[in-house]
């Protein structure tokens, strides 16, 4: 199951984490986003560990979003070392993710 990031835990979680993190920006009225949740909750398994996979509901959690630029949604971010190494706008098969994990991973 992904983590659920917020704006309280976003550093820790995300920036001061060596792993690949992977962040979808999500919000409850969004259906799309739903079909893309489903899909990271599969990697956060298959990659527990390895990569770091995790939500954070934009309605929530607006200064990560402002920070960001996240307009459109969903919007998956692949962060590491601190940095936005990789981003994916828009709902995708789960190959698409993991292609860009893989990627990042090393």
């Amino acid at each position: 199951m992904a983590i659920t990031f917020t704006d309280a835990n976003f550093e820790s979680e995300v920036l001061q984490n060596d792993q690949l993190s992977v962040v979808d920006f999500w919000a409850p009225w969004c259906g799309p986003c739903i079909g893309v949740g489903k899909t990271l909750d599969i990697l956060a398994q298959e990659y527990d560990g390895k990569v770091k996979i995790g939500k954070l509901n934009v309605a929530d959690n607006p200064e990560v979003s402002l920070t960001y630029g996240v307009t459109n949604m969903p919007c998956v971010l692949f962060i590491k070392n601190g940095q936005v190494v990789d981003k994916y706008v828009g709902a995708a098969p789960k190959n698409v993710y993991e292609k860009k994990i893989q990627e990042h991973i090393q």
